[in-house]
């Protein structure tokens, strides 16, 4: 029987390296590597040198504190990057989940106004899955992508623009904006009084302009925004007693509202076409067929779309 090159280059090498070549990849440090894979700094050590025996290259060099991948280790990792994808994802496929009896832990990112919405959810997500720990990361349009790419989430909820190729979405909600007030300040708000009050922002990205100066620019008007604040939670201690207007989307405030955290405030249509707030679900294509993380993107998809 003739052997095949391919299996005998693979019957020569140690595939159990891969993980740890990946993880060097994404962590930078020997230590941090080993504590991902649950290796010691020795293991993680010996594996590096390994790595290096095998192909004939440092693959990292120390520069301070990090080390740094050589243009071999660079190729490598974009080489290997779609095989431990697609193995990460088959091996995973075949490994049943019951989330009676089941004890993983599932790493989520959202948003703080998912966040919100989240809590009423989470007991759920305890009773469903008794045995499961869940940790739930900060997340935003400009962190999503990082959180994803170094495996510090598997799934993500909130606004996305730019994300990693190995990703795969869905639009989980599509909601319509409101204008948020305190209540003993003037309204219903028209687009005249719209542009003369003035206007609270949440910008993550800590700048003072959003789409509603885009819309409002095509109208021939403009707004003045004085204050920025990173997420919608921190809004309701904002709003009471100014005179300041906020664009809010309908989920958030639904969410505030289901928390009791609108007293004191009201809300208006937006005197002008606002463009949807889109709310996306993305995860990384290795869990795509993950049992287990099918079973919670269906959970929050269930749970969570109806809010």
């Amino acid at each position: 029987m003739q052997r095949r090159p391919d299996e005998v280059g693979l019957r020569q090498f140690d595939l159990n390296l891969l993980p740890v070549f990946a993880a060097l990849m994404r962590e930078r440090s020997v230590t941090r590597a080993g504590e991902t894979l649950f290796l010691s700094q020795p293991a993680t050590s010996s594996a590096l040198a390994r790595l290096r025996a095998h192909f004939h290259d440092e693959l990292f060099v120390r520069n301070g504190r990090v080390l740094e991948p050589t243009p071999r280790a660079e190729a490598l990792m974009e080489q290997l990057a779609p095989a431990l994808t697609g193995m990460a994802g088959a091996v995973a496929s075949a490994v049943p989940f019951d989330p009676a009896t089941d004890s993983r832990t599932f790493r989520l990112g959202m948003s703080a106004d998912i966040g919100m919405a989240m809590i009423p959810v989470l007991p759920q997500l305890r009773r469903a899955a008794p045995h499961c720990q869940f940790i739930i990361r900060t997340a935003n349009y400009r962190n999503i992508p990082h959180l994803l790419d170094s495996r510090e989430v598997n799934t993500a909820i909130g606004l996305v623009i730019d994300l990693p190729a190995a990703t795969k979405q869905r639009v989980l909600r599509r909601d319509g904006w409101r204008v948020l007030r305190d209540a003993s300040s003037p309204g219903p708000v028209d687009l005249d009084s719209y542009c003369e009050r003035p206007h609270l922002l949440v910008t993550p990205r800590g700048d003072l302009i959003g789409f509603a100066d885009e819309a409002l620019a095509k109208l021939g008007r403009k707004r003045h925004v004085v204050m920025g604040i990173p997420d919608y939670a921190l809004m309701p201690r904002t709003l009471p007693g100014s005179d300041m207007l906020c664009l809010i989307p309908e989920g958030a405030l639904a969410a505030m509202d289901a928390l009791g955290m609108l007293a004191g405030l009201a809300h208006d249509p937006p005197p002008f076409p606002c463009p949807e707030a889109l709310t996306h679900m993305v995860w990384r294509a290795a869990v795509d067929q993950d049992p287990s993380e099918v079973w919670l993107r269906g959970k929050l998809v269930d749970w969570l779309s109806r809010r």
